[in-house]
């Protein structure tokens, strides 16, 4: 299987097979700005009394957070997404390492829909999110 490479900004064109990847650590800093952004105050995500009281120990990352790495792709592509899907299947915790890899699935012609699947893992290779994205990558107009 050929290794993924890291996005290039809006490409040209995608074709099915294609791969990208990249890696990101979530901190402290991350979990405040994105509780701070989307209100979400779960104890799992928030208070560590209580987190270390169920079965994760200790605080859990908001899914959507590692979830929303796939936006990070669609901000250099210019993407706009129609649909989004994601299953959280393991715990992400903070100061893990995760990495995001993205397969394109299929180019929808003529309009250029583009579908892809992801699968999130953390350093120890265990998958913690999967899913699946569609939507319109840019398209510039010929000069």
């Amino acid at each position: 299987m050929p290794r993924p490479t890291i996005a290039s900004r809006i490409p040209d064109s995608f074709t099915v097979g294609q791969r990208v990847s990249f890696t990101r650590t979530f901190t402290d800093g991350d979990m405040a700005l994105f509780i701070g952004a989307t209100w979400d105050i779960n104890p799992y995500h928030t208070d560590d009394t209580f987190a270390a009281t169920t079965r994760f120990q200790r605080r859990i990352v908001p899914g959507l957070l590692p979830g929303s790495m796939a936006t990070h792709l669609g901000g250099l592509w210019g993407f706009l997404a129609t649909e989004m899907n994601m299953e959280f299947v393991a715990p992400v915790y903070v100061g893990d390492t995760i990495t995001l890899e993205v397969e394109i699935t299929a180019v929808e012609e003529p309009r250029g829909l583009v579908r892809a699947k992801c699968r999130w893992t953390n350093t120890e290779g265990v998958e913690v999110v999967r899913g699946g994205f569609a939507g319109y990558p840019a398209r510039r107009k010929p000069a």
